[in-house]
C-alpha cells in the first residue's frame, strides 16, 4: 500500500448516543492482531533466536543490521535502529497510562518539532492508524544539506506506546511483506511493572556480549 493523506473529515467530531462510544471502541479492529506484541502475549515456547534489549526484544536476522543509538549526554541507549538493503526502522518505546493512547499528543509534538527545524509534516493513513510523514533538513556526513523523509507510526499497547520511524522505501510505500515491515510484527515490548511517568522512555540495555564502543550489533 502507498501512504494516503488522512482526510480532514476523519478527525471531525460526531454526535453519538450515550454508550455508543463504548460500543464503537469494542468494535474497533485490533491493529496489533498480528503484532507487535506485549511481553504478556509472548508464547513461553518461543524458540526463535532474539536480541534481548530489555524493554524491547527483536528477532535476529542475518539480513538486518541492528545498531543501538546512545545518548551522548547520559550514555544510555535511547533507541534501536534496524537497517536493511532499501530501508531502515528506528524503534523507541514509551510508558503510557492504562487504557489511554498518547499517540495523538506525541504526533502533535513531532509535527511542531519538524516545523521548528524548517521541515514539513502531514498526517496519513497507515497500517496502524494515523501516521505522520515528515520531511526535515539534515546535514549529510560529508557536510552537504539534504532532506530526510520518514514515516512515523504510533502503536499503542498495554501501558506503552511503540514509536516506529521508517526511512527509505517504507517511508514512501508500505509493503506488508517487506523485510522490516514483517520484522516489526515480531517485536515484543516489555513495559515492566515499575511506576513510570506517561511519555517516559522505557529503558533499553546492551545485550550480553555487546560492546558499547561502536554502538553496533550484528545479527548472528
Amino acid at each position: 500500500m502507498r501512504w494516503s493523506r488522512r482526510s480532514a473529515t476523519e478527525s471531525d467530531a460526531e454526535t453519538v448516543e450515550p454508550g455508543a462510544a463504548d460500543d464503537a471502541a469494542d468494535n474497533q479492529p485490533d491493529v496489533r492482531a498480528d503484532g507487535p506484541w506485549d511481553a504478556s502475549e509472548r508464547a513461553d515456547d518461543d524458540e526463535e533466536q532474539r536480541i534481548d534489549l530489555g524493554s524491547l526484544s527483536i528477532p535476529a536476522r542475518t539480513d538486518v543490521q541492528v545498531q543501538l543509538q546512545v545518548d551522548e549526554a547520559s550514555g544510555e541507549v535511547s533507541s534501536v535502529l534496524l537497517m536493511a538493503e532499501d530501508s531502515a526502522m528506528e524503534l523507541r518505546a514509551f510508558a503510557a497510562p492504562r487504557n489511554e493512547d498518547i499517540w495523538d499528543d506525541v504526533r502533535t509534538q513531532m509535527a511542531a518539532e519538524a516545523k521548528r527545524r524548517g521541515g514539513d509534516s502531514r498526517e496519513v493513513q497507515g497500517p496502524y492508524g494515523t501516521a505522520l510523514q515528515m520531511v526535515v533538513p539534515v546535514v549529510t556526513p560529508d557536510g552537504q544539506q539534504a532532506s530526510q523523509q520518514s514515516a512515523v507510526l504510533g502503536i499503542a499497547g498495554p501501558r506503552w506506546l511503540l514509536r516506529v520511524s521508517m526511512y527509505g522505501r517504507p517511508a514512501r510505500e508500505w509493503r506488508a511483506d517487506g523485510l522490516l515491515e514483517s520484522l516489526l510484527k515480531e517485536v515484543v515490548v516489555d513495559r515492566g511493572g515499575q511506576p513510570m511517568t506517561p511519555g517516559q522512555a522505557l529503558p533499553l540495555r546492551l545485550p550480553a556480549g555487546a560492546q558499547r564502543m561502536d554502538q553496533r550489533l550484528e545479527s548472528p
